[in-house]
């Protein structure tokens, strides 16, 4: 299966995405902000789900929240 962004381009591993809505990270205090580019994203087995790294610490984005840069 492919994994697309809201937009519904594909999305492959190593692409840089754009948090398209204010999104609160469960179990951390932080929010991550509309338009904060996220570099090197790693598909995962679910095609809704995207890994990435945000700061020090490793997190899971669902696609319909990101945007293809």
């Amino acid at each position: 299966m492919e994994t697309k962004d809201s937009n519904g381009n594909v999305l492959n591993d190593g692409d840089n995405v754009q948090v398209i809505k204010d999104l609160k990270v469960k179990g951390a205090s932080m929010t991550l902000k509309r338009g904060t580019t996220i570099k090197k994203i790693r598909l995962t087995s679910n095609p809704e789900h995207v890994e990435c790294r945000v700061g020090k610490g490793q997190i899971v984005l669902k696609t319909c929240f990101l945007k293809k840069v």
